[in-house]
């Protein structure tokens, strides 16, 4: 599950330039008074540090061509209303996340690689600057007392910072880029993250409002193939989205988003996922769908999904279809409630329907490893029955993963079920024998 592609590769400043960037905006800011900006549109104040920027550094007789002065101006103009030197990669659709170590370490993730920029911060206290200007605009604070912050951009980009004394060699930043066009199943098919075959699986299993629960590492694709099944749903139902940040790009109308809030500078007002969960419960939703399940909502989940809301969608964090169960068995305990582990693993069993595995591999790309049905239960052990999976043959000369998705042979014990909705999925759809597709 690859990011979109293109844009120009970031060029770094030279040294020369980054000194002349750093006398440019000391001297910018000893002629402007940076409060009035906030009375003006951003568009004049663009265009008020441009004109600025220009008359100085004609004064300053800056030994750099007109390329590089209209480089340092926009730089300059990014420090000033921006987010600094992530402005820069930020205007990159390619990449996915950045990471800041410190104020001289950057590093981005880029079609599923790590890789070290070339940009940096002028000191520990011009990172903190832009972590603080992040976290301002949307009401949270950062500082010794509360060092720890999840904040999002503007885009819906998430965010978390971390600082001293915590953070041990200064602050750092991570967000996790928000991408404004969600991949389909056909740019997913291409990228060799799931075949033709696991699609009309999963499509058939949405409209036909089995309960799915998408398992996988960070960074693995979660996010992306719950917006990809959320599609799958009918546009006349009601939807209700309850998110710790909101990254769901659902396109039905009829569609309600809730997000969590947390604790005010008094240390009130927190609204968690469990609250949302109870209160979408009141709202008359035909489909739940939380982004991901952490803590005791697991529980209120689990209910409604075993009182009447089939077809609901949620993640977690797991790096197998069995190792989710038992994170979910975990969560549920997190409610508070004194319940045999017997009954937990009913419940599961009875309101699960199909775990999908994500899989990111050394090669950088994200792949659906395993779909895996929930039979029921025989003991007191909740018995599963892989439909899809993809086997690893090795690895070839360029680090690429060598493997093959295949099914399995096993016909689902749902399949009747949605065959009498109109849903029929063909038996050759599950023979390994007929569909065999290498990538």
């Amino acid at each position: 599950m690859e990011s979109k592609i293109s844009t120009q590769p970031y060029q770094p400043l030279s040294v020369e330039e980054q000194e002349l960037k750093i006398q440019l905006y000391n001297k910018l800011l000893s002629v402007m008074d940076l409060s009035l900006i906030e009375t003006i549109s951003k568009d004049d104040a663009r265009k008020q540090i441009r004109e600025i920027c220009e008359r100085l550094m004609g004064d300053m007789h800056m030994p750099i061509n007109l390329a590089s002065r209209q480089r340092l101006v926009k730089l300059i103009i990014d420090e000033v209303l921006g987010l600094g030197p992530l402005e820069t990669l930020l205007a990159d659709p390619t990449i996915s996340d950045i990471l800041v170590n410190s104020f001289d370490r950057v590093y981005v993730e880029r079609y599923g690689k790590l890789e070290a920029v070339d940009i940096k911060f002028h000191s520990n206290s011009h990172l903190l600057n832009i972590i603080d200007r992040i976290v301002s605009n949307v009401g949270r604070r950062i500082d010794e007392s509360s060092p720890m912050v999840d904040a999002r951009l503007d885009d819906g980009s998430r965010v978390n910072a971390i600082i001293p004394p915590l953070a041990l060699d200064g602050p750092a930043l991570s967000i996790r880029r928000f991408s404004v066009d969600k991949l389909t199943a056909s740019e997913l098919i291409q990228y060799g993250s799931i075949t033709e075959d696991m699609v009309e699986l999963l499509k058939g299993s949405v409209k036909g409002k089995l309960n799915i629960l998408v398992s996988g590492g960070t960074g693995s694709g979660k996010t992306t193939l719950l917006n990809m099944l959320s599609g799958y749903i009918p546009a006349d139902e009601r939807i209700v989205t309850i998110e710790d940040s909101a990254e769901l790009q659902l396109q039905q109308p009829h569609t309600v988003r809730l997000e969590t809030r947390p604790q005010n500078i008094e240390g009130r007002g927190e609204v968690t996922q469990r609250d949302l969960v109870k209160n979408c419960l009141r709202m008359r939703p035909d489909r739940i769908v939380v982004g991901e399940v952490r803590g005791g909502e697991a529980l209120d989940m689990l209910t409604a999904m075993n009182t009447g809301h089939e077809g609901s969608l949620t993640t977690l964090h797991a790096n197998s279809p069995r190792d989710a169960l038992g994170r979910l068995e975990y969560m549920v305990c997190m409610a508070g409630f004194d319940m045999p582990v017997s009954n937990i693993r009913t419940q599961i069993a009875s309101a699960i329907d199909l775990v999908v595995q994500l899989e990111r591999q050394e090669d950088g790309r994200r792949r659906v490893t395993s779909i895996q049905e929930i039979n029921g239960m025989e003991g007191e052990v909740i018995t599963m029955s892989e439909l899809f999976h993809f086997v690893r043959k090795g690895i070839d000369a360029d680090g690429k993963i060598i493997g093959a998705f295949e099914a399995t042979g096993v016909i689902p014990g749902f399949h009747s079920k949605l065959k009498q909705q109109g849903i029929d999925l063909p038996y050759q759809l599950f023979n390994c024998d007929d569909n065999f597709a290498n990538y």
